[in-house]
């Protein structure tokens, strides 16, 4: 399988690096990079991760990472990286119907 990152995960990766930049570029850069190879497990193990509580969706799955809930789809033949929050960030109120498809 083949991972893709979404525009919005892309943009979640360069708030977290810019929030983390503010006290270290290094340690900034280094945790992305690692946020990243996280997920390149998910190319041999796509049910690796959890379903997403409060997606309600088998195909709607998620990593943690250290605080961080990295949100993914399995679709077809790829990984969809759709998001990337601070786990104690409340998602309950998001829709997520736009992601199931």
């Amino acid at each position: 399988m083949k991972i893709l990152w979404t525009d919005p995960a892309i943009d979640d990766l360069q708030a977290i690096r810019d929030y983390i930049a503010r006290d270290s570029e290094l340690y900034a850069d280094d945790f992305v990079l690692e946020i990243i190879s996280a997920t390149e497990r998910l190319e041999s193990f796509p049910e690796l991760g959890r379903v997403t509580p409060e997606a309600d969706a088998k195909e709607i799955r998620e990593l943690l990472f250290g605080n961080y809930r990295i949100i993914y789809r399995i679709h077809r033949d790829s990984i969809q990286i759709l998001t990337v929050v601070n786990g104690s960030r409340d998602l309950s109120q998001n829709s997520f119907e736009s992601w199931k498809n």
